[in-house]
């Protein structure tokens, strides 16, 4: 059963080694770099970030960034965003991406920094397995491109 963990002293090192496979690199940013964004983003307010590692029993298997977004001059709602996701090249293809896609809505479903219409992603257009995982929760595309990639939302 797959679980979401905070990131901490303890598994910071385990988490930064973690990767995706070589040809799906271009999907997703580094774990470290992702952590280094959190702490950007919190230090100038930007949102509320919110790295977890992903387990399954004892074992680290992922990465999966979410945060909290209010509305500004820039967004008129208050927002969720899965900012990353990533399962380590050693567990994929067994579910985990989806059991922590499940768990992480499930978090969100309880709005642990406040309530919010939506919960939106983005992924580049040609990632094809990560268009099907997230259409399969619902999200829909808004036909919305930020930074090359295609933004997707799940109403609340």
């Amino acid at each position: 059963m797959v679980q979401l963990r905070k990131i901490t002293d303890d598994n910071f090192d385990e988490c930064i080694k973690l990767e995706p496979k070589e040809e799906q690199k271009s999907f997703v940013a580094s774990n470290i770099r992702s952590i280094a964004e959190a702490y950007v983003a919190l230090t100038n307010n930007e949102c509320i970030p919110m790295p977890y590692a992903i387990y399954d029993g004892d074992i680290m298997v992922g990465f999966i960034m979410l945060s909290y977004n209010e509305a500004d001059e820039n967004n008129d709602e208050n927002i969720y965003w899965v900012c990353r996701l990533m399962i380590d090249k050693k567990y994929q293809g067994k579910g985990y991406g989806k059991e922590a896609m499940a768990k992480s809505l499930e978090l969100i479903g309880t709005f642990p920094y406040g309530k919010a219409s939506g919960v939106s992603l983005s992924y580049e257009p040609e990632n094809i397995a990560a268009k099907t995982l997230y259409a399969s929760f619902g999200f829909v595309e808004t036909g919305n491109i930020e930074d090359g990639e295609m933004v997707a939302k799940l109403i609340l």
